[in-house]
């Protein structure tokens, strides 16, 4: 196996994409926060001390999917077109699902910018909980569907099913 990012004498290197034709292309990622009983309901019920949970995870998810490139070493920059964030809460196992859609026309994917968006934004619940329970844990980050390129449509899971969207 060739490995892409290395050069012959294993140094790393950005992948040349050049010749290839640019592309509409979409990546969905998920990730899940366990916030348990004593954060759950006040998440729910949008009562959290440090303010609105959803506007802030929101805003870090998209900021951190447009950095990506500044963040993750041989990512390259790409004009992004798109990019959603969605919760989910999980009455039964006292959970927040999250999921970033990331959207753009390039010649390579966008999956790293929706699997930064939910880590960030996974990263921002904790940060805004963790004065109410030490607890609360990211779980489950990944890739569940991709599109474009020369791979076409990747589904690796099916939709978000739940109780309450938010």
């Amino acid at each position: 196996m060739e490995f892409t990012h290395l050069n012959p004498d294993g140094t790393a290197r950005m992948v040349d994409v050049s010749e290839k034709p640019p592309t509409a292309r979409e990546a969905v990622a998920r990730g899940r926060v366990i916030l348990g009983e004593k954060v759950f309901p006040l998440v729910r019920e949008r009562n959290l001390p440090k303010g609105d949970l959803f506007g802030a995870a929101r805003i870090a998810g998209i900021l951190a999917a447009k950095r990506t490139p500044e963040l993750i070493p041989l990512c390259h920059p790409l004009p992004l077109s798109k990019v959603e964030i969605q919760f989910e809460l999980n009455e039964e196992d006292q959970a927040l699902e999250i999921e970033a859609r990331a959207k753009t026309v390039a010649q390579t994917g966008v999956e790293m910018e929706a699997l930064t968006a939910v880590a960030v934004a996974a990263l921002t619940v904790y940060d805004m909980c963790k004065g109410i329970d030490k607890g609360v844990r990211i779980t489950d980050i990944r890739l569940v569907r991709k599109s474009g390129g020369k791979s076409g449509e990747v589904i690796l899971e099916g939709g978000l099913h739940g109780s309450q969207k938010a």
